[in-house]
């Protein structure tokens, strides 16, 4: 058999066929009884998914949009202990938030999720003094054993010489540490894989109009697709509301009297076009809470965040121009104004946090988990942070253990034992990216076009998996070609995010399974020739 020094080539069949196709999906959620039914399959939803799946239980999940369509996707896509939880006294939940960190980077993902050098300037008149963010940032990196360096202050030429685009006007000193970031769409749909691998069965665009009730108590859901505006129902003997913003409105069908749990806060970010190379991201502080971020990601400069109380429809959020001209104003405390060019802007999206109702202004609430039990027996849960999204899962499962009649359901306290606190899974394609893109080009059939960029891109966005879109290549030279001549996606992604990865619409392609709208390139010829490619799955 032809390998490529053991992985299969790429004349070969891929491990695991296309997914079902939506029919056959309805069908198994209409047909089956569900121990848990995930309602949001944002990454908290998934999470829950992935280890209920991992521990033996029969899951559904649905999504009225995408996968990780809202908020999920509209990070700062960092994995990051959360340097200025120090100043609150958290030192617990930056230890442990390092640990999370740590285990994703090293164990579960890899291929996923890339270390990142920070800069913090010092600047004469800030909010903070060098002294203060040198020690806190060497405690920060001492909280996670000094396994990213040890955190410091460094003179203003060195900083410059690493990052050309730094403002040095004014600049005292700058303190250096080291955290990690991610594509959080990409992550967000190998964790969906990760669930559908332990057996779980998900269905995106399948919106919830209602809820099932016997004896008073949550036991499914009514749900349309959004896409063709099939009807059906889905029957679970546990219900988890893990829609993010919506998650009141849920607890609404649960309850018409439900009170709000949550508020909500929205976070705006710039994708720009990047001018130089930068060696390290930038986070200025901007007041006593705020941070401003400047990080280079994927091949671009991504600014931000906002943080302001917003109570519109969580559909309808967007970014203003007030939001542009904030966040490049406060990018421009230390970057260099031809970096910050509007000109440049390839791109702007914006999310919502979902945080603890309380006093105070959104800016210092906490970014912590809040948990609900409905009157129906319903779950919700909203809020925490991404890197922690698989302490979440675990935790959220534990809850759902203690809920009344749960045994009925098969979950008990011990399903997800102790030991799974220091479990490390893996998702899908793990692997070491350098090694996969080395093999990508080295062992690529004749006439296969693949260049060193593209391999690259396979690599750190797939793992392993890149070599099943290698295969498709093999099979069909023109999917080599790419999307668009700035970009270094191909057309085989297109195909792949179809058959693999429940991608249905031009943006769960160009949006999240890819980084074609944030590069600014989905142009109207690549939506059209995505859309043809979507409507040519076979059945």
């Amino acid at each position: 058999m032809n390998t490529l020094r053991g992985v299969p080539t790429l004349g070969t069949r891929p491990a695991t066929g296309p997914n079902p196709g939506r029919d056959e999906t309805r069908e198994v959620l209409r047909n089956a009884v569900f121990d848990l039914l995930v309602v949001g399959g944002g990454i908290l939803g998934t999470s829950v998914a992935w280890h209920a799946a991992q521990s033996g239980l029969r899951v559904a999940m649905v999504d009225a949009g995408d996968f990780a369509g809202a908020t999920s996707s509209a990070s700062s896509k960092l994995v990051h202990g959360g340097l200025r939880y120090l100043q609150t006294g958290a030192v617990k939940l930056v230890a442990e938030n390092h640990h999370e960190r740590r285990v994703l980077a090293r164990d579960v993902a890899p291929h996923l999720v890339n270390p990142l050098t920070f800069h913090l300037p010092v600047y004469k008149g800030g909010p903070h003094g060098a002294a203060k963010l040198g020690a806190g940032v060497f405690a920060y990196s001492a909280l996670s054993a000094f396994g990213d360096g040890v955190g410091r202050l460094i003179s203003p030429a060195k900083a410059a010489a690493d990052n050309p685009a730094l403002r040095t006007e004014n600049l005292k000193a700058v303190a250096v540490y080291g955290d990690h970031q991610m594509n959080d769409s990409r992550v967000a749909v190998m964790t969906v894989r990760a669930a559908v691998h332990c057996g779980a069965v998900v269905l995106n665009h399948a919106e919830v109009t209602g809820l099932r009730f016997t004896h008073g108590r949550v036991t499914g859901a009514e749900v349309r697709d959004r896409l063709d505006g099939t009807e059906f129902g889905i029957d679970a003997r546990l219900v988890l509301n893990a829609t993010g913003p919506w998650v009141d409105r849920l607890r609404r069908m649960e309850y018409a009297g439900a009170a709000p749990s949550v508020r909500l806060s929205k976070g705006a970010h710039l994708v720009l076009r990047r001018r130089t190379q930068w060696k390290a991201a930038l986070a200025t502080p901007v007041d006593k809470y705020r941070i401003t971020f400047a990080l280079p990601w994927e091949d671009h400069l991504l600014l931000g965040t906002t943080d302001e109380a917003y109570e519109g429809d969580p559909a309808d959020v967007a970014v203003t121009d007030a939001d542009i001209r904030q966040i490049l104003d406060e990018a421009a405390f230390s970057v260099r104004d031809e970096h910050l060019s509007r000109d440049l802007m390839t791109y702007a999206f914006a999310g919502l946090r979902v945080l603890p109702g309380g006093p105070g202004g959104v800016e210092s609430a906490k970014r912590e988990t809040v948990v609900s039990e409905g009157r129906g027996g319903m779950l919700s849960v909203a809020g925490g942070k991404w890197t922690t999204y698989r302490h979440i899962g675990r935790t959220v499962l534990r809850k759902l253990a203690k809920l009344p009649g749960v045994s009925a359901a098969g979950i008990t306290e011990d399903a997800v034992p102790v030991s799974e606190l220091v479990r490390r899974v893996p998702l899908p394609g793990v692997a070491n990216p350098d090694a996969v893109a080395h093999r990508l080009l080295v062992d690529r059939e004749p006439g296969v076009p693949l260049d060193p960029p593209t391999a690259r891109h396979l690599a750190t966005h797939y793992g392993a998996l890149a070599f099943d879109i290698a295969r498709l290549v093999h099979e069909d030279p023109a999917l080599g070609e790419r999307v668009h001549p700035d970009a270094p996606e191909i057309w085989a992604q297109v195909v792949y995010a179809r058959d693999h990865e429940w991608a249905v619409t031009a943006d769960d392609v160009l949006r999240r399974r890819t980084t074609l709208t944030v590069r600014g390139l989905d142009t109207e010829e690549v939506r059209a020739r995505v859309e043809e490619l979507l409507a040519a799955r076979p059945d």
